[in-house]
């Protein structure tokens, strides 16, 4: 066994150590999302619709605040790898205000979005139901960026599964308040979609709360609680470290809101069955972006350890893990996709939509994967700017571009939209990977080819 395959099959459970509550805490915040679709798909299409339009451009605001703010992971695990404890409350006092402050911005922009949408050639009869829900969302992002600092820290003081349960806390939460505010009881009125949105932004409030109480009296947080001074250096710092990688993730989502609105323009049911898709895949999708998390917060440790030489077999081991978790998942997209969509919404025009969406998405997966998995290995070295630009270029000039030109011209409609993004993700992958082997030491293994065998 070479040198190169000793270090992957060591990796792997040092990687699945920070991945698996990772990509817990990530399908726990998918799960609000996923449980308004299936508790509003007996309504029919229109709140169904509603809720993929308005996340498709919540998306956009909570993966920049996302981006933005877990850059303190990184800073975090760099402090934490390099033995400077003490630096952590500094970094997470500070943190929390950033947090507070990119929340409400998030939540401005996001009200203030609603006068635009209308610009966009939507159903009208999904706009008119969607006030109320979208309020909810853009409040949202409020108790979400401060929660998103917490995690962060915990995730890189080796503590991952703490940022988990309290996600898991929200769901929990927002299961029974979404079925008692959709469909009414105890004197309250149903509230439909509407519902759903109170429900959402109350079971992250309280969730928020938890945590912070935790952190406050918790004897295992008293380190982590040590007094610090604001420091408007260190939340400038943070900010400018973390603003490319918001801005990378806001062009990424950013452009998949754009598709999801070139699929409005197709009807209510094809939006419909696209946030069936989306919902799924989505899910399916957290394994990548945990291991991407695993991958950016490893690499941070061992580089600000020092220790070069361990960051290419920490990438090689992630990225063979996702490319074989998103293999599996294409065959079950692809023979099962019907099934899958059935079991969401009874309704049979958009299960048929969905079941050959389900074949589209499933094209554009094991990109998806290699260019997340890179992501969080370049992350972790603080690298954002470069990739940034990639996700401009990949995105914004080839991915829509080219669903366009399949979805309308070429006439493959809905589906045309993803197999564009297919083209634009396979290029990205590429250019991220190449990206990152020219910032690394070479050693063991030279070439990708290894990535199989160093698991075997």
């Amino acid at each position: 066994m070479s040198d190169m395959a000793r270090k992957m099959r060591a990796e792997v459970p040092r990687l699945t150590f920070f991945a698996v509550p990772i990509i817990i805490g990530y399908s726990a915040s998918m799960l609000p999302g996923i449980t308004d679709s299936l508790m509003l798909a007996p309504l029919g299409p229109v709140p169904l619709a509603a809720v993929g339009l308005t996340g498709a451009i919540s998306t956009i605001l909570f993966a920049t605040v996302w981006g933005v703010l877990t850059t303190l992971g990184v800073r975090v695990g760099t402090a934490w790898g390099a033995g400077e404890a003490r630096r952590i409350p500094h970094i997470l006092r500070n943190g929390l205000v950033l947090g507070a402050l990119i929340g409400l911005g998030a939540a401005a922009v996001m009200g203030l979005g609603w006068l635009a949408l209308p610009l966009f050639g939507q159903p009208p009869e999904v706009l008119a139901a969607m006030p109320g829900y979208w309020v909810c969302m853009a409040l949202f992002m409020v108790p979400f960026a401060v929660q998103t600092v917490f995690t962060s820290a915990f995730e890189a003081v080796d503590r991952p599964w703490l940022g988990t349960g309290f996600a898991f806390l929200a769901v929990v939460i927002n299961v029974p308040l979404n079925w008692l505010l959709i469909w009414g009881g105890f004197g309250i009125p149903p509230l439909g979609l509407t519902g759903a949105g109170i429900a959402s932004l109350a079971a992250e409030s309280l969730a928020l709360a938890a945590t912070w109480a935790f952190w406050q009296f918790a004897p295992s947080m008293k380190r982590l609680r040590l007094r610090r001074s604001l420091d408007w250096t260190e939340i400038g710092a943070t900010f400018r470290e973390g603003a490319p990688l918001g801005f990378l993730y806001a062009v990424e989502t950013g452009a998949v809101a754009v598709g999801t609105m070139l699929i409005g323009t197709f009807g209510t049911v094809a939006l419909a069955a696209n946030q069936v898709v989306s919902s799924v895949g989505g899910l399916l999708y957290m394994v990548p972006l945990g291991f991407a998390g695993a991958v950016a917060l490893r690499v941070a440790q061992e580089n600000g350890a020092g220790n070069g030489t361990a960051l290419r077999p920490i990438a090689w081991t992630a990225l063979a893990l996702v490319t074989g978790w998103l293999a599996a998942a294409v065959l079950v997209l692809v023979l099962g996709g019907r099934v899958i969509a059935a079991a969401i919404t009874a309704d049979p025009e958009v299960v048929a939509l969905a079941a050959t969406l389900f074949i589209a998405i499933a094209a554009m997966q094991i990109s998806d994967g290699v260019q997340s998995t890179m992501l969080g290995a370049l992350r972790g070295m603080s690298d954002t700017r470069w990739p940034a630009v990639v996700s401009i270029l990949a995105y914004w000039s080839v991915a829509i571009p080219a669903g366009w030109l399949l979805a309308v011209p070429l006439g493959m409609g809905p589906v045309g939209v993803w197999l564009g993004f297919g083209m634009g993700l396979s290029l990205a992958g590429l250019a991220l990977l190449l990206r990152f082997r020219s910032r690394t030491p070479a050693q063991g293994g030279k070439n990708i080819s290894q990535v199989a065998s160093g698991l075997r």
